[in-house]
């Protein structure tokens, strides 16, 4: 598990990262989504013992991060642009890995090769983004961590390659139950992967929940009434968000669906339909203002 409690990061007087409060239980994938400038990154670096935060705690496994080998020999972190040492090849970063990480494990390695059909006397500074990606995956499954912390981790690979790594992510999650962080500016695909959402706004975790929980929360309604859309309507559900487009009116409320239905039918629709949203439509509208992310 991984806990952070009242982390706070400031560069040149500016909070990164303010207060933020966030849980990871073991053996789920947890997406962190958030506009740019949300503090994401650094929460991510902090998490994974890169940089110290200057006030709160992160344990992971009841264990402080900062400066404590023992639990960064169980984690692994894959950033925005990954790195290599100039000039190597796979087969000279795996050795170097081996060295770094207890964990790793060479038949695993040898396992992946198959899957990922990369050069492994290349030198991958000539791979391209994707392949270096790629190379960057193998490494990581081949250390086969307890905790995976991503950022921005399926950028550049092509829709095959991505396809085979999140199964990858969730065989891992389900086999070894290994812990997974991953922020990313791809919705729909943290919508495929995640348990767990927290949404980050302004340096902070705004809140965290079930994926399930957070989708069961919030609804989109399709409505249309003989009389216009009646004022009496507006006090009884927790509306976010109101759209008129002619007679149908499109509404997307908080609250539990038939409690939601039980309510609106009162008032005798003419249509009455229960939309789907999709977990970018569910982060626009908490974070409520429409950001980019």
């Amino acid at each position: 598990m991984i806990q952070l409690v009242d982390v706070t990061k400031t560069f040149d007087r500016f909070p990164a990262v303010n207060g933020a409060t966030m849980t990871v239980p073991k053996g789920v994938i947890y997406g962190l989504l958030g506009p740019n400038g949300a503090g994401k990154t650094t929460l991510l670096k902090l998490m994974a013992g890169i940089l110290r935060q200057d006030r709160g705690t992160i344990v992971i496994d009841g264990e402080e991060v900062w400066e404590n080998a023992n639990v960064k020999q169980r984690l692994l972190f894959l950033p925005d642009f990954v790195y290599f040492f100039p000039h190597t090849t796979i087969r000279q970063m795996a050795d170097f890995y081996e060295q770094v990480y207890p964990s790793f494990s060479r038949e695993r390695f040898v396992e992946l090769q198959e899957a990922f059909s990369l050069d492994l006397d290349k030198k991958i500074q000539q791979f391209s983004k994707g392949m270096q990606r790629q190379a960057a995956f193998w490494l990581a499954f081949s250390v086969q961590p307890d905790v995976l912390i991503m950022d921005e981790p399926l950028d550049g690979l092509d829709a095959f390659v991505r396809r085979h790594v999140k199964q990858l992510l969730i065989d891992e999650v389900v086999e070894r139950e290994m812990t997974i962080v991953i922020s990313s500016h791809n919705l729909r695909e943290l919508e495929d992967l995640c348990g767990i959402v927290g949404l980050m706004e302004r340096g902070t975790v705004r809140l965290e929940r079930d994926l399930d929980e957070l989708r069961a929360g919030m609804h989109k309604l399709q409505l249309a009434f003989r009389d216009g859309f009646p004022s009496e309507l507006v006090e009884r559900l927790d509306i976010v968000h109101r759209e008129e487009r002619g007679s149908i009116v499109l509404l997307v409320v908080r609250g539990e669906k038939r409690r939601i239905e039980e309510t609106v039918r009162a008032f005798h629709p003419l249509i009455l339909d229960v939309l789907p949203l999709s977990l970018e439509e569910i982060f626009m509208y908490e974070i409520g203002r429409g950001a980019h992310v």
